[in-house]
């Protein structure tokens, strides 16, 4: 899935900013950017309001000493026995306010033309904050054990196994100066990446459509719509990415046509989602 299914990119930024330049410029190649800036636009206003619903529910509890607020969102977040376990999380929940902030920043192409530096290092903070995540999620995963059952756990362990190989792949390609192919590797990353984020705000689109816990148990939390969820957003997306790029690179209208639906189906289900998880789930543990 990871490996070797697309071409050269165009030489820019970002492969999810700017679409389809050597392409004729088309009303299907303006509504395909068009909806590629929609969903840049929600998707970084969103993980903003995540990242700060992380540093203000984790990290402002652990500079008050009142890690026991942790278990607020989940009774099994802070365990007073676990001191390894608890640091662990800790860990895990700064790195996903990091890669969280960092992530949509590495996506503008202002910053990489105009400050090559700053990209350059906060693209290496970021894979090195997301290596450490994926590692820190696995011991979460299997020792501490996953909240969902074994079909959410061995869901994050692909999760972190992509984020792993993603992350290799783009270190390499940086490192051998080939932009194009580093760019398409770091995209995969940053998909990814969003995985936990992705899982809040479609579990919140779902709650907000059936205004009850459907599919699942809520206190179990587990269920077939859990599964189907945590595939989506872990797995599934590395195949959208593919989607992206040959919707992106080919003369096939109706590809294109029906990827741009898709996005923009699903950018409108992450702008509902994010709502309901800023409503529903965020503010009010804040």
């Amino acid at each position: 899935m990871l490996s070797g299914f697309h071409g050269e990119v165009a030489n820019f930024s970002h492969p999810f900013l700017l679409a389809m330049k050597q392409a004729p410029t088309t009303v299907t190649s303006r509504l395909f950017r068009s909806i590629v800036r929609f969903w840049f636009v929600v998707t970084f206003l969103s993980q903003l309001v995540f990242a700060y619903y992380v540093l203000m529910v984790y990290w402002r509890s652990i500079a008050a000493r009142n890690w026991e607020h942790w278990n607020t969102v989940n009774s099994h977040f802070f365990v007073r026995s676990d001191r390894t376990g608890n640091l662990v999380f800790a860990l895990h929940v700064f790195f996903a306010a990091i890669v969280t902030l960092l992530g949509p920043l590495q996506l503008v192409p202002q910053i990489r033309s105009r400050a090559p530096r700053i990209h350059r290092w906060c693209g290496r903070v970021y894979i090195s904050t997301a290596i450490l995540m994926g590692l820190s999620g696995l011991y979460l995963t299997w020792v501490r054990s996953a909240i969902g059952g074994l079909q959410m756990s061995i869901a994050i362990t692909f999760n972190a196994l992509i984020i792993l190989t993603t992350a290799f792949f783009a270190i390499r390609y940086a490192r051998a100066r080939n932009f194009k192919l580093h760019q398409q590797w770091a995209v995969h990353l940053f998909v990814a990446m969003s995985g936990v984020w992705m899982f809040r705000v479609f579990f919140m689109l779902w709650m907000v459509i059936h205004q009850a816990p459907v599919g699942f148990d809520p206190d179990t939390f587990t269920g077939p719509f859990l599964t189907a969820l945590a595939i989506g957003v872990y797995i599934f997306p590395q195949a959208i990415v593919a989607w992206y790029f040959s919707a992106r690179q080919t003369y096939i209208r109706w590809i294109t046509w029906g990827f741009t639906l898709f996005l923009l189906l699903t950018t409108l289900g992450i702008f509902v989602g994010t709502i309901g998880a800023t409503l529903g789930m965020w503010l009010p543990r804040i």
